[in-house]
C-alpha cells in the first residue's frame, strides 16, 4: 500500500512543478496542487486503510485487559464479572422508580 502512496505523491510533486514552470503557473498554484491533489487524498486514503488495524489492537487490548482481570483474585472491591452473582434480591419496578437517581418512564396522557 505505502508503494501506491510513495508513487501517487511523486506523481502530484511533478504535477506542481509543471505548474510551477509553466509560463501561466504560479508557486500558489503548484502549492495548493500539491496540497489538494496529494497530501489532502493520501492522508484520508491511509487514515482510512488503517481503520481495521485500529480497530483490531482496539480488541486485542480489550482482550488483554479482560484476560488480566480474570486472572487477578477477585476482592471484596472489585464487582464480580457473573450476573446476578450478589447476594442481594433483584429490586422490583416500584422500587427503582422510587430511587432518586433514576427517572419514571411513562407515557404522557
Amino acid at each position: 500500500m505505502y508503494l501506491i502512496v510513495i508513487a501517487w505523491i511523486y506523481v502530484v510533486f511533478m504535477m506542481s512543478v509543471a505548474e510551477a514552470t509553466n509560463s501561466n503557473g504560479t508557486l500558489l498554484g503548484a502549492l495548493m496542487t500539491f496540497v489538494l491533489y496529494g497530501l489532502g487524498p493520501v492522508a484520508l486514503v491511509v487514515y482510512l486503510m488503517g481503520a481495521p488495524a485500529r480497530s483490531k489492537a482496539i480488541k486485542k487490548r480489550a482482550a488483554e485487559e479482560r484476560a488480566q482481570q480474570t486472572d487477578s483474585e477477585p476482592s471484596a472491591d472489585t464487582p464480580s464479572l457473573q450476573p446476578d452473582a450478589g447476594s442481594h434480591a433483584a429490586r422490583s419496578p416500584h422500587a427503582v422508580a422510587a430511587d432518586t437517581g433514576v427517572a419514571p418512564v411513562r407515557k404522557e396522557p
